[in-house]
């Protein structure tokens, strides 16, 4: 999925970041003008070919806004500055990485250990690792420790293309520890240049102190932990999973998020079929994420609904599993995006051009 901020002839990519410019190169404050662009990719469907690609081309930036794209030779006579020579490379609109879990403490790669001689990860986990790890190592690191391991995977995932990222909490699971998730993603949105979407996780899996209690787990989440999070995040998101919660819990989950006024994304049918991706359609999920064992009838459901497939391929690729029939999703007429799924324990991958290689 890419970050497509412009529309029509007037796309929003961002120049290379090894383009070094200067006052002597951009006249006027504020103006870039790119030139010997060997492939611009615009996206716009008003362009012949795949995806709108302009050979030979030029880019006027203003204030940091697109506002002309076309061939170097049609370039305007009137501009205030020199061009800078792009050298043939191509341009390409930033990357959406549409589903991370890029905030979180320790690591878990003795687990990667573990699948690769065939342990199942819900062994992995009812034996107190997989996500239970991860929030004891999240909720023992402070808060300055999230910030600096964020912005370090950040600033990788920049350096590779990647301008728009969502994040989502989820290893906390007690109201002081996801609120410290959510906070951490504000925070950075607000301090660097690449732009966070929030998404509340808490219901990723049963928080610890309710492993036998998974209702008033869910009551809380959906009350309490929801009301403190609520203005700080866009999306609300659970896993509906054999190993996390089933359609009626799920369910509640987004009836909560709704009430608030939120958006509902919902991890679905990872490890089983349980009707998870039935579920997203039925109330209206921006986007249902994984699928790999969703029916037809359940792509049919999210296509009328208009509920986006998020597919994580790298996810599949580290737990040594088969991957997803993405060409069958695409077909069914489900709007399909591609994402790292960046985690500590099933996809340590960072950057979106090895994500697309895999797709």
């Amino acid at each position: 999925m890419t970050d497509d901020q412009g529309t029509g002839s007037e796309p929003d990519p961002e120049p290379s970041s090894d383009l070094h410019t200067d006052e002597a190169d951009t006249g006027e404050a504020g103006t870039l003008v790119l030139t010997n662009i060997g492939h611009l990719v615009t996206n716009d469907p008003e362009r012949t070919g795949l995806c709108g690609v302009v050979e030979d081309a030029a880019i006027v930036s203003i204030d940091g806004v697109i506002s002309w794209v076309g061939h170097a030779g049609d370039l305007p006579s009137d501009l205030p500055s020199a061009p800078v020579d792009a050298e043939g490379r191509s341009i390409v609109p930033g990357f959406v990485d549409a589903h991370t879990h890029l905030t979180y403490g320790g690591d878990r790669l003795g687990e990667f250990v573990d699948r690769m001689e065939g342990v199942p990860y819900a062994d992995i986990l009812a034996a107190g690792g997989g996500i239970y790890a991860t929030v004891r190592a999240t909720r023992e690191s402070s808060l300055v420790e999230l910030i600096a391991d964020t912005m370090a995977r950040l600033e990788r995932m920049q350096a590779t293309g990647t301008t728009t990222i969502e994040i989502k909490s989820g290893y906390g699971l007690d109201l002081e520890t996801e609120f410290g998730l959510v906070s951490t993603a504000r925070a950075l949105d607000m301090s660097l240049p690449i732009d966070i979407v929030s998404t509340f996780l808490g219901a990723h899996v049963v928080g610890p102190e309710y492993r036998d209690d998974p209702d008033g787990y869910l009551e809380l989440v959906n009350g309490t932990m929801l009301d403190l999070v609520a203005e700080h995040v866009e999306f609300v998101d659970v896993f509906c999973d054999p190993v996390a919660f089933d359609v009626s819990q799920a369910r509640s989950v987004a009836d909560a998020a709704a009430g608030h006024g939120l958006g509902v994304r919902i991890h679905a049918d990872q490890t089983a079929h349980i009707g998870a991706a039935a579920l997203a359609a039925e109330v209206g999920a921006v986007s249902a994420d994984h699928l790999d064992h969703s029916t037809d009838e359940d792509l049919a459901a999210m296509a009328e609904a208009g509920t986006s497939a998020v597919l994580v391929p790298g996810a599949s690729y580290s737990m040594r599993v088969p991957y997803p029939d993405g060409r069958r999703i695409w077909n069914s007429g489900v709007t399909v995006a591609i994402a790292t799924d960046h985690n500590p324990g099933t996809s340590l991958i960072e950057t979106m051009p090895f994500v697309i290689s895999l797709a």
